[in-house]
């Protein structure tokens, strides 16, 4: 019993150890092909994203090395691929390159990078182990849409001068977008780094639309560096990678200066955030297809282990991988032992063969980097938004701006932001609804969408479709008060209560306000469906007129309690009372 009590917490804590301890060899061939699969697409996308977030190439392979262990021991999904990402790059260098901008010491943006991946480890862990998996649900749809087209407009800019061949020293969209265009203007394009760079981008997004499952990123490469020796492009000025650092690398523990761990904490929040709800997200996709539940808080310290791996090794922050994580799945993976496979082939590369990428052209690290760009962008979303509710595409919008505009960490703080504004605006002004019957249907309908045919006088029911709480209490009190002093004026106001699932403090104050004028004005104001757990709230504030006969099970029995103390029978037409 014991020994089954600690496999049990050691599944729970290490599920990677418990899968291969129950590992059966037959599984090995396929994982072992995609391990193989996806390593052709970890290696260049590690480079190019390390590029990305203004750190070494070198930095991303060791990143992804340690994410693919860290998640193979941590995670629950057996086929979710873990490491360096194109969302995250400009992000992590937003953060890292203003503390190097004065040396531009390729050692100290390791230090920070790091240290940025521990702190976005810790923060990560920490929200599994507390069960705060809903944080990833800061970033509504509308917004992740207009976030991540704004991030691929800034990847796209950010790499063109690459592309191009040259380099541009300047900050923000606008500006890189303005520098680029001067240094075109003043001819500083290198033909060969364009025609390098252009022909991958071709390649590689012509590959993945008429031939998915094709390894394109690898095809790229491998022509790119064949190119170089074929046509000699060093000597026409294409930049190369040039020689890989051999080995694996040794475990480090970063240091930054104490002063400066505020603004990373701040960072590391925006970067979990990000890392979280594209994690879930994927990770739900592939749980569907695989069978398997998704646990977001196991999940969130998989992602967490991930990082702090990463950390602990000259690495930076990771995500998921939607693409990389599509490839394994379609290249038969069935564990985490894909990731451990491809992890192994990195480190057998910088062992073996580091010097095998070191003439692959800049420009094809900037085409995969631009390839990724255009997947992350979703311009069908924004048409989808604009057409389905204007609101959620006007949210989309300054998402977008917001990020193209004032950069990517204000950027997905402004999101996150708009996200939370936009549901306490829907708690603020509710969907109300004046409801009335129709003689050939059943029930009591929203008049603005059913026309109704008959009504009793004196009679107005009201629905409001919120809890009453602080934020809309006023709206709540206006908009009865202006029914009540519709003419005639009505002898009883039924609130149809069904969607009002709480009622706070300072919404029974306004109630116990607004019932006094009410009944000084002769109408009576009553609640019909209030869910049983509402009203025993309402009753232990103890809002002296709200007694027990204001209160009825359903709208029914509320109006006919009304047309027998009113002695009145429906008539024609449909209800005078409208809301403004």
């Amino acid at each position: 019993m014991a020994a089954t009590s600690r496999l049990g917490a050691l599944s729970r804590t290490i599920p990677g150890l418990v899968m291969l301890r129950s590992y059966r060899p037959a599984l090995f061939g396929k994982d072992l092909v995609a391990g193989l699969v996806l390593t052709t697409l970890l290696v260049p996308q590690g480079m190019a994203y390390a590029e990305l977030a203004g750190l070494p190439a070198i930095t991303g392979l060791y990143t992804t090395i340690l994410a693919l262990l860290g998640y193979a021991l941590f995670g629950p999904s057996r086929v979710l691929v873990l490491g360096p990402d194109s969302s995250l790059g400009p992000m992590i260098a937003a953060i890292v390159v203003p503390f190097v901008a004065a040396d531009g010491d390729p050692a100290t943006a390791v230090a920070y990078a790091s240290v940025l991946a521990l702190l976005v480890g810790a923060i990560t862990v920490l929200a599994g182990v507390f069960n705060l998996g809903f944080i990833a649900d800061l970033l509504s749809k509308p917004t992740q849409i207009g976030y991540m087209n704004g991030l691929a407009l800034t990847i796209l800019v950010s790499q063109l001068p690459k592309l191009f061949g040259f380099s541009v020293d300047a900050d923000g969209l606008i500006g890189e977008a303005v520098a680029f265009v001067e240094a075109v203007g003043d001819g500083e394009t290198v033909g060969a780094s364009l025609a390098v760079g252009a022909a991958c981008l071709v390649l590689i997004v012509g590959l993945q639309r008429l031939w998915p499952i094709f390894p394109a990123v690898l095809a790229a490469v491998v022509l790119a560096i064949a190119a170089v020796a074929a046509f000699d492009l060093a000597d026409r000025g294409v930049d190369l990678v040039g020689e890989l650092p051999s080995g694996f690398p040794p475990l480090t523990f970063p240091t930054v200066p104490i002063g400066d761990l505020g603004l990373l904490l701040a960072g590391a929040l925006g970067i979990s955030l990000v890392s979280l709800t594209d994690t879930i997200s994927t990770a739900s996709v592939f749980a569907d297809k695989t069978g398997d539940e998704i646990d977001g808080d196991r999940e969130m310290i998989g992602v967490g282990a991930a990082s702090i791996a990463a950390g602990c090794f000259q690495g930076f922050p990771v995500s998921t991988s939607g693409s990389r994580t599509a490839v394994a799945f379609q290249s038969g993976a069935r564990t985490q032992v894909t990731g451990l496979v491809g992890a192994a082939a990195i480190v057998a590369l910088l062992v073996v063969a580091p010097g095998l990428l070191r003439n692959l052209p800049q420009p094809a690290l900037a085409a995969v980097v631009i390839a990724a760009s255009l997947s992350l962008a979703d311009l069908a979303g924004l048409r989808r938004l604009r057409r389905q509710r204007r609101s959620d595409f006007v949210l989309a919008l300054i998402a977008f701006l917001s990020v193209a505009l004032l950069g990517v960490l204000y950027g997905i703080a402004a999101a996150v932001g708009m996200s939370i504004l936009n549901v306490f605006r829907r708690v603020w002004w509710p969907h109300q609804a004046i409801l009335g019957r129709a003689g050939d249907v059943r029930g009591y309908h929203d008049t603005a969408y059913r026309q109704t045919t008959e009504h009793l006088p004196g009679l107005a029911i009201y629905r409001f479709d919120a809890p009453l709480l602080f934020a809309n209490a006023r709206t709540f009190r206006n908009q009865v008060r202006r029914l009540a002093a519709i003419e005639p004026r009505p002898a009883w106001i039924i609130v149809a209560a069904e969607p009002i699932t709480d009622v706070d403090t300072t919404a029974a104050d306004m109630l116990a306000d607004l019932d006094a004028d009410l009944d000084g004005a002769g109408t009576r104001l009553v609640f019909a469906e209030l869910k049983d757990a509402v009203q025993t709230k309402v009753e232990r504030y103890g809002v002296p007129t709200l007694s027990d006969d204001r209160f009825y099970p359903t709208i029914r029995t509320a109006v006919d309690a009304y047309a027998t103390a009113q002695s009145v029978t429906w008539v024609p037409g449909p209800s005078p009372y409208r809301l403004d």
